[in-house]
């Protein structure tokens, strides 16, 4: 004989509302927990502290400082830029090679008399030291503390990204800032503030950067020095008005240079390097870049689209003496190879 099953009780409206509650309130917890993992995978730390992503900064732009320089560059400047060894200049140069309106120079490598050498020339001279990393080769390297040292700089040995926020940190960058004053440079180029886009080991994020900035116009205007921003194209927005002038680098090559044009627009210069295949080798040494190259660089279309307005050296990536402008002018500044070979942009 077959049992029939047993009736099954109806539920009551309560009881379906309630579980209905509890499926929802899982559900709903499911998925916060995927998107706050697809968040933390995307945006924030990794296994090693390193922000590989951070968020955009939100904040406001800073607020225009109140005082006015004595030199800043402007809009179209010419320049020219070493880094690798000191400009070689006789007593009895006339005349630099280029003869260009700027020189942007390594601070720790440059003899302060070369320096009033190219004033006495006419030039402008900005100083170069990286505000974003140690290196060790540097005189001053012993003052850095392990707290202050985070990861290799990917592909530059002997550098590591620095915790921009530690007080050791900048007093060491107010000693390089006065010592560019005691040297008579009318300007800096501080280097690898963009250390949030790396793996810095720091977590350190854009707020880091921007907060570092301001720190560093703080300590360069009072000295009548001009300030400029290093590449770090996404905090332009907040620091363009403590800055001067951008540095950057490859804008055509990766198609950013639409990123740099706040600069244009506010009458502030952007001096643009680009490093093409071959740059200052071979026949290009003498004769410079075949015309493909250079309208890929120059030609204010394709990938220079965005950098109408901007001061383009085409150079090696040791950033010796070596130089190509867009007028297919080729130039060669004699270097003292003795003094330095490591003080290299990024």
């Amino acid at each position: 004989m077959s049992i029939k099953p047993a009736s099954k009780r109806p539920w009551s409206l309560r009881l379906k509302l309630l579980l209905g509650g509890l499926a929802a309130i899982i559900i709903l917890g499911l998925a916060l927990g995927l998107g706050l993992g697809l968040t933390i995978g995307q945006n924030g730390d990794d296994d090693d502290g390193d922000s590989n992503n951070p968020p955009t900064s939100t904040r406001s732009p800073l607020p225009s400082p109140n005082t006015t320089l004595p030199w800043v560059p402007r809009v179209n400047d010419t320049w020219q830029i070493i880094l690798s060894h000191p400009p070689l200049l006789s007593s009895n140069d006339k005349a630099t090679t280029p003869n260009v309106s700027i020189f942007d120079i390594d601070l720790f490598d440059t003899p302060t008399e070369t320096i009033k050498q190219l004033h006495d020339l006419g030039k402008k001279v900005i100083c170069y030291f990286s505000a974003g990393s140690y290196e060790e080769w540097r005189p001053d390297a012993g003052q850095f503390q392990p707290a202050d040292l985070g990861k290799n700089l990917d592909g530059w040995p002997g550098e590591k990204w620095l915790k921009v926020g530690n007080e050791n940190v900048r007093r060491i960058m107010k000693s390089r800032v006065e010592m560019a004053k005691e040297k008579g440079c009318d300007g800096v180029d501080p280097d690898n503030v963009d250390g949030y886009q790396n793996k810095n080991g720091l977590s350190l994020t854009q707020d880091d950067a921007i907060e570092y900035l301001s720190y560093l116009s703080s300590i360069a205007r009072p000295l009548n020095l001009t300030l400029g921003l290093k590449n770090a194209g996404d905090i332009i927005p907040v620091v363009l008005p403590v800055v001067e002038f951008s540095v950057n680098e490859q804008c055509v090559e990766y198609g950013e240079c639409d990123t740099f044009q706040p600069f244009i627009e506010d009458g502030k210069p952007v001096f643009n390097i680009e490093y093409p295949k071959g740059a200052g080798e071979g026949e290009a040494q003498t004769h410079g870049l075949k015309d493909d190259v250079m309208e890929k660089f120059c030609e204010r279309s394709g990938g220079a689209a965005a950098s109408a307005g901007f001061s383009t050296v085409l150079k090696q990536m040791e950033l010796g003496g070596w130089v190509e402008y867009c007028d297919g002018k080729v130039e060669v500044t004699a270097v003292n190879a003795t003094v330095g070979n490591r003080g290299q942009s990024r």
